[in-house]
């Protein structure tokens, strides 16, 4: 009793949060595009979101396939630190996969050259194991080896963490990508190699009074505030209630879609459908049919690059997008699921939905940073469910 108090309490005033303050930089793709990079780029490696959620049954027991062109338009990323002394990292903080690892000492490949890269004589609190890691990219592979030592997240510090060390890494992607690595927050039944996850750790640990994290982002480019919390939830962050959904997979953050409509029509999930929460794709994707049927009814048209730019002036006249999830209704308005852009001082505006390269058979969508940035978007562990909340 006197712990649910004190839990009671540390939500309320969100002293027990433990927070990771993220920021928006610039993705590749606007890398690789302000470089003359992109369409080349794009033709070389297909752009598929759906082929980074693959169960164990589509691994081995050190191996894994996740294109890394699906992280191609993130732009969230915060700082974590392993070691001791401690050594800095920027990583993605993604709930579509399970792994944390970063470039090491031992990596010569190009990717790792312009990146931190971990140093483990330099850590006195490192240990190395006798696994290694391998996650098959579109671009070749990752390998590495797997080690503990002190990660510390925000002001936490969890000890033995096991975490991926690159040997090599692939491509170009890497090369010009802002961020050193990946921590997965996905559930540690996919961690490739079998490697314990670190919220896994932080909740063993008891180091957060709550066994949950929520992610708060902010839409606009240079806008502070964006933050991802571990062990509770703020409430300075939504407005109105917070709307439970229990997770239909506990391998993903996946749920179940009873609907989505186009200014109050059914589109898609006519019969419910399942989508997978993912703070690693920055889109919202779907399968083919109903994703040409909104990008039709929004006026979306491609552009250069594969994208697909709708014109910034039909903004005031363009319809409502809403997703149906546990009897509720989540409206997305032209300017949240419109992203616009500016380069050179030119505005340009793209649609924020995308499809996968697959058939209408496999009704799986990804709600990503699109929807996640609008919905404040809480991960409950210790009850397996989703919260959703209007975001302010």
């Amino acid at each position: 009793m006197k712990w649910l108090l004190i839990a009671l309490a540390c939500i309320q005033l969100s002293e027990c949060l433990v927070r990771v303050k993220l920021f928006k930089g610039k993705s590749v793709r606007n890398i690789l595009a302000e470089r003359g990079l992109l369409e080349d780029f794009l033709k070389k490696h297909p752009y598929n979101p759906l082929s980074k959620f693959r169960g164990p049954s589509q691994q081995d027991s050190s191996g894994s396939t996740e294109p890394l062109v699906n992280y191609l338009d993130l732009s969230y990323y915060g700082t974590i630190s392993i070691g001791t002394p401690p050594q800095s990292f920027i990583v993605i903080f993604d709930t579509g996969s399970s792994n944390l690892w970063v470039p090491s000492g031992y990596c010569s490949s190009p990717a790792c050259r312009d990146h931190r890269k971990f140093n483990p004589q330099a850590s006195s609190t490192f240990r190395l194991s006798n696994k290694y890691l391998s996650i098959q990219y579109g671009t070749g592979s990752m390998t590495g080896v797997l080690g503990y030592d002190t990660v510390r997240v925000s002001n936490i510090d969890i000890t033995h963490q096991e975490f991926g060390l690159s040997i090599t890494e692939p491509g170009s992607f890497l090369y010009y990508a802002e961020f050193d690595g990946i921590l997965g927050l996905g559930y540690a039944d996919y961690a490739v190699a079998g490697a314990t996850t670190v919220f896994e750790n932080m909740m063993s640990e008891h180091l957060v009074e709550q066994f949950m994290f929520a992610f708060y982002l902010t839409r606009q480019d240079g806008e502070s505030g964006s933050e991802v919390v571990f062990g509770g939830f703020d409430p300075n962050h939504y407005t109105g209630n917070i709307n439970w959904v229990p997770v239909t997979v506990e391998g993903y953050w996946q749920i179940l879609v009873d609907s989505v409509k186009v200014n109050g029509q059914v589109v898609a999930c006519e019969s419910g459908c399942q989508a997978i929460v993912d703070t690693g794709t920055s889109l919202i994707i779907g399968p083919v049919s109903p994703i040409q049927r909104i990008q039709h009814e929004i006026g979306a048209e491609e552009q250069l690059y594969s994208v697909l730019g709708v014109n910034c002036r039909n903004l005031p006249t363009m319809p409502y997008v809403t997703f149906t999830i546990n009897g509720i209704d989540y409206h997305l308005s032209p300017d949240q699921y419109v992203l616009q852009n500016n380069y050179n001082g030119y505005k340009y505006c793209e649609s924020g939905f995308s499809t996968m390269a697959l058939s209408d058979s496999e009704d799986l969508w990804i709600l990503g940073d699109v929807f996640i940035g609008v919905y404040y978007s809480i991960f409950d562990r210790g009850n397996n469910r989703m919260g959703f909340a209007q975001a302010v």
